[in-house]
């Protein structure tokens, strides 16, 4: 497939920037609220930081994962990077593809705690270990979303098999200079 035309590309590396750093910066508002939840004594707090935490997560970090992962995937096949042409490229693919099931799967557990906060305030040690597996998936999270940025930025090399065979063809369709 030929790459996208110049505006084109640079409006789609545009969005997937956008959303990629939205999802990164949901994420560390999430992470913020769960240990607001666990660490203060104030019950307001602690319900206030649950609810926030199901509405954040469905209304803004899900679809922003999502939206990451499709623009992404149209990066790959609208630019010169491909999607299966370089290691990096498919290192990122399966961070965000795994960090938006994990995601999916996680949030049960937010919505449990966010419904328990809202029927009545949630003391001290209630639902301790989950109100701490949601801290630690939260960072978890943030880890993953910033090695993707960081293989973005640094893009290591190492091209697939399948990433030199195109290399390779498409040297062999070029004229070669006299």
């Amino acid at each position: 497939m030929r790459p996208f035309p110049t505006r084109l590309r640079k409006a789609a590396l545009t969005a997937h920037v956008t959303f990629s750093l939205g999802w990164l910066g949901a994420v560390a508002a999430f992470l913020a609220l769960a240990i607001a939840g666990l660490a203060s004594d104030n019950p307001q707090t602690i319900r206030g930081a649950y609810v926030s935490m199901g509405l954040v997560g469905w209304t803004v970090i899900v679809p922003l994962a999502l939206a990451s992962l499709l623009s992404g995937l149209l990066q790959g096949v609208g630019t010169v990077w491909g999607l299966f042409r370089h290691y990096w490229v498919i290192a990122k693919l399966l961070i965000t593809v795994l960090a938006t099931l994990v995601l999916l799967v996680h949030m049960q557990p937010v919505g449990h705690l966010a419904d328990a906060a809202a029927r009545a305030a949630l003391s001290g040690g209630e639902m301790e270990g989950l109100r701490i597996q949601v801290i630690a998936d939260a960072a978890a999270a943030a880890v993953a979303l910033l090695t993707a940025a960081g293989l973005s930025v640094f893009k290591p090399r190492g091209m697939t098999r399948h990433g030199r065979r195109r290399q390779r063809a498409q040297s062999a369709r070029e004229p070669q200079a006299v």
